[in-house]
């Protein structure tokens, strides 16, 4: 798959393609179904399906400091869309100058001019634009001028999770944040990833008898809730059940909130320096401050216990 950073690294011979535009952030259910069509109708059509991402997150430029928790990397997103068939991804840099495009310019600069659109498929709701004026409606009038065919899908997939609540990134967050890591993996088709750098902490882990991987995560991750979860940690492709701590280990009165993961039956594993991901299976209990180091050890034997099985029956990585 070709990964473009600005319309200038696109090829000056690319030729026609079928094309999705969207944050795709976490590449959930509901935008499985976008991508998905846009690959089979490019597959039907014989050209390749372009995927066109923003980054930073609009929001972030539109309205400063109210960047999203982000639910996956872009290496991540543009990992999941190969998967469902993408052939290229451009990530547009989101500027002030960009922000200021009128719906009309945006359609011509980036559908029309450099990508050649013969398809673009969207969900209905889809807004772009300078202050998100263009809409579905205006995308498929301009269509009948610059010779582009305009598919609308129905993403709003929904389940048990949220209640029943339509599947978007808005909810994944929610159901993240919340420490409902169960419900968002329903949506997202895949458990929840958070990625890092192993680097040193405390190493009372180690002391304890349960060393942990700690990760210095990037900016904006959407990070769980504080607690004890059961999971995987996966370093250099592979993947070990893992017992994951989120927050600041009240036992030793810390502050700094931090991730964890412990590498379940694995012994002298030596991760410091390496971009790990650790993947959320399901919540076992929040955090708690015991009242001896005892029953500390007594509680992490059994959320180890408890991981270990959890992650034995959902089967492997």
């Amino acid at each position: 798959m070709q990964r473009w950073r600005g319309l200038e690294d696109i090829p000056e011979d690319w030729g026609r393609s079928v094309v999705t535009i969207g944050s795709y952030d976490g590449v959930h259910r509901g935008h499985q179904l976008i991508i998905g069509r846009a690959v089979a109708r490019a597959r039907e059509l014989g050209v390749p399906a372009v995927v066109v991402t923003f980054d930073p997150h609009p929001s972030e430029v539109v309205r400063p400091g109210s960047h999203p928790p982000l639910l996956a990397t872009h290496q991540r997103r543009a990992e999941l869309m190969a998967e469902l068939g993408v052939d290229a991804v451009l990530v547009l840099p989101f500027t002030a100058e960009f922000s200021r495009l009128t719906p009309g310019d945006f359609v011509v600069k980036v559908l029309v001019d450099k990508l050649h659109a013969r398809v673009v498929v969207e969900g209905p709701n889809f807004r772009f634009g300078h202050k998100a004026a263009g809409n579905v409606a205006f995308l498929r009038e301009l269509g009948a001028t610059y010779d582009y065919e305009v598919e609308v899908i129905d993403l709003y997939e929904r389940g048990e999770a949220g209640g029943g609540e339509a599947f978007s990134s808005t909810l994944v967050r929610r159901l993240v944040a919340d420490g409902d890591v169960t419900g968002a993996m329903e949506v997202l088709g895949r458990p929840h990833r958070v990625e890092g750098v192993v680097v040193r902490g405390a190493q009372r882990g180690r002391e304890l008898g349960f060393p942990t991987a700690n990760l210095e995560t990037l900016p904006h991750t959407a990070i769980p809730a504080d607690g004890v979860y059961a999971g995987w940690l996966t370093a250099e492709g592979e993947a070990m059940p893992a017992a994951i701590s989120v927050g600041t280990n009240p036992q030793f009165d810390g502050t700094e909130r931090t991730v964890e993961a412990y590498a379940i039956d694995r012994v002298g594993l030596d991760l410091y320096g390496l971009h790990v991901q650790v993947d959320f299976l399901a919540y076992l209990r929040g955090q708690e401050k015991f009242d001896s180091i005892e029953a500390l050890l007594e509680r992490m034997a059994a959320d180890v216990k408890r991981a270990r099985q959890l992650v034995e029956e959902h089967g492997a990585r």
